[in-house]
This record gives C-alpha cells, sequence and structure tokens, in this order.
C-alpha cells in the first residue's frame, strides 16, 4: 500500500518499492555495512549479496498506524563492533527517510545474514 500525500500543486504517492530503494542506498553507504542481503538464505546457511537494482528483495517495509517498519537484511565487514555499526545504520536510515519522504519511521529492525571479509 503506497503512502499518499497531498501538497498545494497536487497529490504525491509513493510506493513501498521506492522507499525499499532508498533505505537499501542509504545503508549501504554505512561504515560497516558490505551490502543488502536476500531475506532468504541459500544452501548451507549462505546470503547472497544483492546488487543495486535488487535491493527491494532485502527489504521489507510495512506501514501502520504509527509509521514505517522496515526489515532490512544485510551483510555486515567482518572485524568490527556490530552493535555500534547496526546502531548508527539505523539513525542514518531514518533520518535520511523522514527528512526525505517527511514521514514518521516507527520501528528499523536490521537482520544480519552473513559476515564478510571486506567489499
Amino acid at each position: 500500500m503506497p503512502i499518499y500525500k497531498s501538497t498545494e500543486y497536487g497529490n504525491i504517492q509513493i510506493s513501498l518499492d521506492a522507499i525499499a530503494s532508498l533505505a537499501g542506498g542509504t545503508i549501504s553507504e554505512c561504515y560497516g555495512i558490505v551490502g543488502m542481503a536476500s531475506q532468504k538464505l541459500l544452501k548451507d546457511g549462505l546470503a547472497e549479496l544483492l546488487g543495486l537494482e535488487n535491493y527491494s528483495k532485502g527489504i521489507v517495509v510495512r506501514q501502520n498506524d504509527e509509521g514505517l517498519v522496515l526489515d532490512l537484511y544485510i551483510i555486515a565487514l567482518q572485524g568490527i563492533k556490530l552493535s555500534e555499526v547496526i546502531y548508527e545504520a539505523q539513525k542514518r536510515v531514518k533520518y535520511v527517510l523522514e527528512k526525505t519522504l517527511e514521514v514518521k519511521c516507527n520501528t528499523i529492525n536490521i537482520w544480519v545474514q552473513g559476515v564478510r571479509l571486506s567489499k
């Protein structure tokens, strides 16, 4: 279900895929994040690293009464403090979505699907 906004110039409709692409691009730029991962793990528990055009496969966007709820599936960099990197990534995604789209982000869940040596 898309987000609808009205302005003095007309109506705006923002699809959930557009929100997913914006969130995926934002989190991929964060330090310690190698890239987006598929929601489903492959055989032997390995995660698939997604390209720029497939961010929506690694993000689930839902809308409730309080705002947006995002589930982001990522692959992190090995040798970093995951809790700090994930916390900063959550803050950055929330900030970018709220400033860019002017919608409230209620929850941003980040699921680490795997750890890699480098980008």
